[in-house]
């Protein structure tokens, strides 16, 4: 796990090594065991290096085959390298450090782009072909490793993090309109290509770019499983019992994939199904002196900031080495601005906090984490998701918006100045688009597909990796394993809903965890000050909105600002986020960033 940065030119002139130098820089947190550069003419990579697998520096990056004519920069971990390592071998191949980003190479020239489709695991690289000139950009199939770019006339760069490509300059201010509409829908996430600045892009997941030395691309999206049953002959017949056994052994499968490391790995433990089961696959797997963490908030508003109770019980059935930590309030807003600066693109779930803190911690023990974001998604755990169950097809994208939106497109013109409104309803149409794409069966396939595939790459996996990396801790999410994502996405609709969501992992949880863990009710990582804004919180949001940075760019109504200020708390979203937090997290973030 590390942070990748580089540039291509079309001009005639060489790679600007200084800006590639300054992005390298900018991502420092992401890998801070090593940093390396690279040019040749018009192509320059850089990289921040996380020491994970292969400790020795034979495995430094930007790494350079001269024999193959390959340069790679690589980002993430191939779960499998060992395997592909043994095959190559036997296909000729020599090999002089163990590190994944040597198999990487080899299996890039062996097999061209199409190795994506042999790896299992986490990655964005970018790999330059000596011989052709050609850049091949290439993203994991669950969008888990990020990729950034920006491109002029002249050249292509990218990065990690979107601030490492605003530290190379060249990237201007203005605010992207229809972004801005997804953000102000989609509790702040921005889904697909776009991002909040109007210059950068994403990198699709499960995409392969090929950049040629004249500038011009094509992408191949080399991945996409089916939600219908009646594509998969292979699961046909199978009974409730069936699925859960086979969601078991690829759960359990997942799980030991990403115990490999050549340092120790520990877990993010909230006491929630979904890390409580991950924690009882390990310790099947026969892992001893686990080490595993959590984090509690001081209580506020009425809500209670901390679920000890049930983390305790799990650390205590598996005899974890457990670690919590209570967070005082005086730390809340000096760590609220730190996990600011660490977002590569705005985001206002409270969580982020709550990963920032915990992840400072951990990364004092471990560099490594398992996690359990992404079963919510996969396996349909949130609220929203039971309302369209025997929903009609044409029907699902009305039901998903009155159910999933925090407002509709005519409520904007109330909260966003004029020269930011949008004259169409742009995050209807992306998630009717979507929802209407072949491939799904039923309207709960095709939402839950569109939350696998756009929703959760933008929120909670993008979330859990910038605030990890921002300490230096890789964070492995075995939910997101694609070979489990694949079975999910062929499982039963009814089997997921079942026990109010994600009822197949409850029901093999039952023969694993403590009942308490399983059949509580539903929680979320707990910040009730963040969900609650007042006190030192609210005088920061107010100076932000308020700021002479923020009257100059003019994004809300100054009127509605007000009427939040007054009333900060009474201004909630249909799924409970707070507004006047919402609007205030984008001002703290573009100001953060030095965007103007």
């Amino acid at each position: 796990m590390c942070g990748l940065s580089g540039e291509i030119r079309f001009d005639g002139r060489t790679a600007d090594i200084g800006a590639v130098g300054r992005m390298t820089d900018a991502m420092h947190e992401r890998g801070p065991d090593g940093s390396g550069l690279w040019s040749l003419g018009p192509v320059a990579l850089g990289h921040r290096r996380l020491k994970i697998i292969d400790l020795s520096e034979k495995a430094a990056q930007p790494m350079v085959d001269s024999a193959l004519g390959l340069t790679a920069a690589f980002n993430g971990c191939l779960y499998n390298y060992r395997e592909l390592r043994e095959e190559l071998r036997g296909r000729g191949y020599r090999f002089f450090s163990s590190s994944d980003t040597e198999v990487l190479l080899k299996a890039f020239h062996h097999w061209g782009p199409d190795c994506v489709e042999r790896f299992k695991g986490m990655f964005a690289f970018a790999i330059f072909e000596r011989d052709t000139g050609r850049l091949t950009l290439a993203r994991d199939r669950m969008g888990i490793k990020p990729m950034y770019l920006t491109r002029d006339a002249g050249r292509l760069r990218f990065a990690s993090s979107l601030p490492a490509l605003l530290a190379g300059g060249g990237v201007g201010g203005d605010i992207d309109r229809v972004a801005l509409h997804h953000y102000m829908t989609f509790h702040s996430l921005v889904p697909g290509e776009r991002t909040i600045l109007a210059g950068v892009r994403k990198l699709p997941p499960a995409t392969v770019r090929t950049v040629e030395a004249d500038g011009t691309t094509r992408d191949r999206r080399y991945w996409r499983p089916p939600y219908t049953r009646s594509a998969l002959p292979e699961y046909a017949g199978m009974g409730a019992d069936d699925w859960r056994e086979a969601v078991l052994e690829r759960l359990r499968a997942a799980v030991r994939r990403r115990m490999v490391a050549d340092v120790p790995v520990g877990v993010l433990l909230s006491g929630g199904l979904d890390s409580s089961l991950i924690v009882a696959l390990l310790a099947e797997e026969g892992q001893e002196g686990l080490s595993t963490f959590s984090i509690g908030f001081q209580p506020a508003g009425g809500l209670a900031g901390d679920e000890f109770v049930y983390s305790d019980l799990v650390a205590e059935r598996f005899g974890t080495r457990h670690h919590r930590l209570r967070v005082e309030d005086a730390w809340l807003v000096p760590a609220l601005e730190r996990a600011v600066r660490a977002m590569s693109e705005p985001m206002a779930s409270h969580d982020c906090v709550a990963f920032h803190l915990l992840s400072e911690q951990v990364a004092k023990h471990v560099t490594v984490v398992q996690s359990g974001q992404g079963a919510d998604e996969v396996f349909a755990g949130y609220s929203w998701f039971p309302p369209l169950a025997g929903v009609a097809r044409e029907q699902a994208a009305a039901v998903y918006a009155r159910e999933f939106f925090d407002r509709q497109h005519e409520a904007m013109a109330e909260i966003l100045s004029p020269e930011y409104l949008i004259g169409e309803d742009a995050s209807g149409a992306f998630v009717r688009r979507h929802l209407a794409a072949p491939g799904a069966e039923t309207a709960l396939d095709a939402v839950l597909r569109l939350e696998v595939e756009a929703m959760m790459v933008d929120d909670p996996v993008k979330r859990v990796d910038n605030m990890t990396m921002a300490f230096g801790l890789e964070a492995r999410t075995p939910f997101l394993d694609h070979d489990l994502v694949e079975l999910a996405a062929a499982c039963p609709p009814e089997l997921k809903l079942a026990s109010g969501g994600k009822g197949v992992l409850k029901d093999i949880a039952r023969k694993l965890l403590p009942a308490e863990v399983v059949d509580r009710t539903k929680g979320y990582f707990p910040v009730p000050a963040v969900r609650h804004v007042d006190g030192p919180l609210l005088e920061l949001v107010r100076d932000a909105l308020n700021a002479p940075a923020a009257r100059a760019r003019g994004l809300f109504d100054r009127s509605y600002v007000a009427r939040l200020l007054d009333a900060p708390n009474e201004h909630r979203t249909p799924v409970g986020v707070n507004v006047l937090w919402h609007l205030g997290l984008l001002e703290l973030w573009l100001q953060a960033q030095g965007v103007r």
